[in-house]
């Protein structure tokens, strides 16, 4: 039996957040990246500092619609479909990446409290201080933690992405193009 032609690739709202969301963590890895070429205590360096905690939040926001567009929507299959430990290790990844998505911001935001550095949101909008006491103890484990996961996650992206060009190009099945807009 053929696969309805609405079930073989992702619905638009679906890949745009994707690729939205691709396209912002790679920018918040480049403001942060590149805050390195100012001196500290410097407004360019201040600035990318900013635009990170900035696209960290926003990053944070939109996983949340990602998770709910996943739970109202219906993956299209995979075909031919994976062997089972394929899909497995699919959704180990899938879930460690949005463990990622909501936990770095967070410990970003609260690495900032411990060190009693205001946070804002997006455009500006300021966020409360977490409920941690000042510490710059705690301030550095949370930085470290912090990092330690963005260094996860760009292993985990690389997987990810590894994975896709591998079904596309080396399986030839239609995982990549379920996630690719234009395509028919």
């Amino acid at each position: 039996m053929d696969t309805p032609p609405t079930l073989r690739r992702y619905n638009r709202s679906s890949m745009a957040l994707h690729w939205l969301m691709a396209v912002l963590l790679a920018a918040t890895v480049a403001a942060i990246e590149l805050k390195g070429i100012y001196p500290k205590g410097s407004p360019g360096r201040a600035l990318l500092q900013s635009v990170h905690f900035s696209l960290g939040l926003s990053v944070f926001g939109l996983v949340w619609l990602r998770l709910l567009a996943r739970a109202l929507g219906t993956a299209p299959p995979i075909t031919p479909a994976p062997p089972a430990w394929q899909t497995r290790l699919a959704h180990l990844v899938h879930a460690a990446l949005y463990l990622l998505m909501i936990g770095l911001p967070l410990l970003g935001w609260l690495s900032l409290s411990a060190q009693g550095q205001p946070v804002a949101l997006p455009w500006g909008v300021p966020l409360p201080l977490a409920p941690l006491a000042e510490s710059r103890d705690t301030a550095r484990w949370l930085k470290d933690l912090h990092e330690t996961g963005a260094t996860v996650g760009f292993v985990l992206v690389g997987l990810h992405t590894a994975a896709a060009l591998l079904h596309h190009y080396g399986l030839r099945d239609n995982t990549l193009p379920r996630m690719l807009p234009g395509q028919r």
